[in-house]
């Protein structure tokens, strides 16, 4: 009689490795199917209706500034209809826009996107802010301090195989570096540059903690805030990804930010742990600043209802809730919760990286209004916070 061995059924580190590599693979292929043929984004082009939505223009008026020909006239699409290139669009908004645009002797304004908690399409609202103030001609700057990289990935870069730790903001955190300049990149959206993540940034929750207790004059909460001093002359706007928790990099973040916005679905989790997210903050700031004869203050913040199912009878109850408490800072647009959303996210793209001809034009609408009117709100908020800039200079 033999003995037969049974297979172990455990997992060992060697095992986690190679489902790890494997992972790596099957992310690689997927990206090289959706980006081909060069695995990298392309920028989408606009048609003539999209250019004059931007611009505030009737037809009859892009029609003749077509003709005029003192701007980009694009060019014929595939079904033979005039398409602009984002730069064109770019352009375009510039000129007929240039009132909204930053003013010479005011800054950047800083806008970080929080929330403890992940899956509330907090990297998409980065990115589809950053698309849309772009395309109305501001000049931004993104910058992930997720160690996850979910911004990061969806312009077209693997955190792990296309971004080195010398692309982050790592060595801020460390010392060698005291400006971000060092990091910044172009992306495939042109109007936008990145400052990238990988997982190397989980560093810094010990670099940080590790500076503070050896250095006497350091402040580990204000590395960002003086690491961008000379981004804020030279961008518009700069956009900054946050990591679902309160981490080291989540409070520097927070601080650096004129500007706060919190996107939160509509749940009864979401909204509980959205107040655990304050009163964390609140305590932390109290530590930081209070205690030492400091303060803060923002520009603005928002709270975002967003993946809103408008078919969950259940939800608008806890919208009820959000609004009570929120009060005035819930901004007065959803985001809903659609198949366009999902799978652009699914394809390492947003809603203004999405083809609406090759999707529902209803469902696309939807979506694509939504995310138009939060740009379209947060940019007067932003125009608001330059002419308090400008005002304080006066003063002076």
């Amino acid at each position: 009689m033999t003995t037969q061995l049974k297979h172990d059924p455990r997992l060992s580190l060697d095992d986690l490795i190679e489902t790890s590599n494997r992972v790596s693979l099957v992310i690689e292929s997927v990206r090289g199917t959706m980006l081909a043929p060069n695995a990298k984004k392309r920028s989408p082009t606009f048609s003539t209706n999209k250019v004059a939505a931007i611009c505030k223009l009737e037809k009859a008026q892009m029609d003749y500034r077509v003709k005029k020909g003192d701007l980009p006239q694009g060019s014929k699409g595939s079904k033979r209809r005039r398409e602009f290139s984002l730069e064109e669009t770019r352009i375009w908004a510039k000129n007929e826009r240039a009132e909204k645009l930053r003013p010479a002797n005011a800054e950047a304004i800083t806008i970080a996107v929080a929330n403890f908690k992940g899956g509330v399409t907090k990297s998409t609202t980065a990115v589809t802010l950053a698309q849309g103030l772009s395309l109305r001609g501001h000049n931004v700057l993104v910058i992930d301090t997720d160690p996850q990289g979910s911004l990061t990935t969806l312009f077209g870069l693997l955190p792990n195989e296309d971004v080195s730790d010398e692309q982050t903001i790592l060595p801020l955190c460390f010392g060698s570096e005291i400006s971000i300049d060092y990091a910044i990149q172009p992306t495939y959206w042109y109007g936008i540059d990145i400052v990238p993540a990988n997982l190397a940034l989980y560093s810094a929750e010990f670099a940080l903690p590790s500076r503070q207790k050896g250095e006497k004059t350091f402040e580990f909460w204000n590395v960002l805030t003086h690491a961008i001093d000379t981004a804020r002359t030279k961008y518009d706007v700069i956009v900054i990804d946050t990591s679902p928790s309160l981490s080291y990099l989540t409070i520097n973040a927070l601080l650096a930010a004129d500007g706060l916005i919190m996107p939160l679905p509509p749940s009864t989790l979401d909204f509980t742990s959205s107040g655990q997210f304050w009163n964390l903050f609140n305590d932390l700031a109290s530590n930081l600043l209070t205690n030492r004869g400091k303060t803060k203050s923002f520009e603005f913040v928002d709270v975002l209802l967003a993946r809103v199912d408008e078919e969950d009878k259940s939800s608008a109850v806890v919208r009820e809730w959000i609004t009570a408490a929120y009060g005035n800072m819930v901004l007065p647009v959803e985001i809903p919760k659609t198949s366009v959303t999902a799978n652009a996210t699914a394809e390492f793209g947003t809603v203004y990286d999405t083809d609406p001809a090759m999707i529902d034009s209803r469902t696309y609408r939807r979506a694509f209004d939504a995310y138009e009117r939060v740009v379209e709100l947060v940019e007067g908020q932003i125009q608001r916070a330059w002419e308090r800039q400008i005002g304080v200079q006066n003063e002076i």
